[in-house]
């Protein structure tokens, strides 16, 4: 048996073997089409007739940051995508972007926080422009501004206290 495979035998009229009662049937009346065994669909097909279908388990997509689905985004383009790839000079990064070329992959949801004005009470920082930060002191929450780390960086804001957005976009 292969690890995270299903298998059924189907036949040339697209009805399924029941395994429980042995015959074929359309595929929602049979009670059991599939099974564990390949040994158990390969003598079902020589005993019966009909082929062998295969279920196998999707894996799990891989979680990337924007760069790194850049890069796999790159290296379908590339003639020979395994040397675009470990042309990388990390070997962890290497594997995963690897895994992710092959199997699929998602981009991670940037994180966003909201930052406090240091030495007050209840004021919050909010971007009135990429140059400009003002100041705000919400009653609601969702009126504070939101940063990414590269934005908190970016405005000097490293040392001020900040509070991760959930997706309800209020702070934790």
């Amino acid at each position: 048996m292969s690890e995270g495979k299903l298998y059924a035998v189907k036949n040339d009229e697209g009805k399924y073997c029941d395994c429980e009662h042995e015959k074929f049937l359309p595929l929602s009346d049979a009670y059991c089409p599939a099974i564990v065994s390949e040994d158990n669909a390969k003598a079902i097909v020589r005993d019966s007739g009909g082929h062998i279908v295969t279920f196998v388990e999707e894996p799990e997509k891989v979680v990337l940051t924007k760069e790194q689905a850049k890069i796999v985004d790159d290296a379908h383009e590339a003639i020979w995508p395994a040397t675009y790839i470990s042309g990388l000079e990390d070997s962890s990064e290497q594997r995963l972007l690897i895994e992710a070329f092959v199997n699929g992959y998602t981009v991670a949801k940037e994180k966003k926080y909201n930052v406090k004005v240091p030495h007050t009470k209840d004021v919050w920082y909010y971007k009135d422009s990429e140059a400009y930060l003002l100041t705000i002191c919400p009653a609601d929450k969702k009126l504070r501004g939101t940063f990414t780390e590269a934005e908190i960086e970016h405005y000097g804001l490293q040392d001020c206290e900040k509070e991760e957005v959930t997706d309800d976009g209020m702070g934790c």
